[in-house]
């Protein structure tokens, strides 16, 4: 596991001459979203920057966007955004596959549009972010990225929600064009284990991909704060998992979070998050609609989780392997 400390700051390489990012990234899928999460209700653009703000100061320097979040908003924002900061920043942003794309020049087409929203010239990692062909094929697209990587525009490649297989394909495709798969983004979390089961986290590792892990907190689940008092109000209040039932299901989940974290002055979901740093090779992502959220997921780093306590999630979320 290539982890190392850079400067007293945990690090880990996207690649093998790839850039350096910290193994916790905030995700900014709220910031512009009024669809699923509601933006500009219950929380807006001042919550967000705040939010963005809090995470820089606690150290936290990683943040992974989408063109598709908020249509262009959360790019958007973060450009703004950085403007504002001294410290250096790294972005993570994911290309879309449509069928009107269908050539090399439009995924650099897309990829000058999104380092026109946040004001770069380069971003950290570039990624697909669904394993569509539609009217391009995988090779097609792939060798346009590695063009980019050697172009200078981005320091690594990455694919999103890509099965084992296609997984493979890509990185064979990219390694003929002399350019490693640094990273896989897949939903994993103690409450979705699923990669594991499958074999794509043992996959990854043989092939030095790091997985950037989507939903670590389930949404908010492994936060501890919904109850059947205090349910969710938002798009979530139709998963079952956050219904009366569901809650009861992942009930010694969260007791066991709220227990180890007692013990080393943590919260549930910095514990939650903690676990997943400690899978190794494994970076994850999460949430922040607000500074006080932000400055929570930085305390899920400069500590570790025991082997014994490690030992104890993994035993009490198997049921989370199917």
């Amino acid at each position: 596991m290539d982890v190392k400390k850079n400067e007293d700051v945990e690090t880990i390489a996207l690649g093998p001459a790839g850039p350096e990012v910290q193994p916790l990234c905030i995700g900014t899928w709220q910031w512009g979203d009024k669809i699923f999460w509601n933006y500009g209700k219950n929380y807006d653009q001042q919550q967000v920057h705040e939010a963005f703000k809090a995470a820089v100061e606690s150290g936290l320097t990683f943040f992974d966007t989408a063109e598709v979040y908020g249509t262009g908003d959360s790019e958007t924002l973060i450009g703004q955004f950085m403007k504002e900061v001294p410290a250096p920043v790294a972005i993570a942003t994911k290309y879309g596959p449509a069928p009107w794309r269908f050539t090399g020049q439009s995924v650099a087409d897309a990829l000058s549009g999104s380092l026109r929203r946040l004001q770069v010239d380069h971003v950290a990692l570039y990624q697909v972010h669904w394993p569509f062909s539609f009217l391009m094929s995988q090779q097609t697209l792939l060798k346009a990225l590695a063009k980019e990587v050697k172009q200078g525009r981005i320091g690594a490649v990455g694919v999103s929600n890509y099965s084992v297989e296609q997984m493979r394909q890509a990185h064979k495709i990219l390694a003929a064009e002399g350019v490693p798969l640094a990273t896989n983004q897949v939903r994993y979390s103690l409450l979705t284990r699923q990669i594991e089961r499958q074999g794509l986290l043992d996959a990854a590792r043989k092939l030095s991909i790091k997985i950037m892990a989507y939903s670590s907190l389930a949404q908010g689940l492994l936060g501890g704060n919904y109850t059947p008092e205090n349910l969710p109000t938002d798009a979530r209040r139709f998963d079952q998992r956050f219904s009366r039932s569901g809650l009861a299901k992942i009930a010694p989940v969260i007791h066991l979070l709220q227990q180890i974290g007692q013990a080393h002055d943590r919260t549930p979901a910095q514990v939650a998050l903690n676990w997943l740093i400690a899978q190794g090779d494994v970076i994850a992502i999460a949430g922040a609609k607000s500074p006080e959220q932000a400055r929570q997921n930085a305390g899920a780093l400069g500590w570790s989780l025991s082997t014994e306590e490690v030992d104890r999630l993994e035993e009490v979320s198997r049921p989370w392997l199917n």
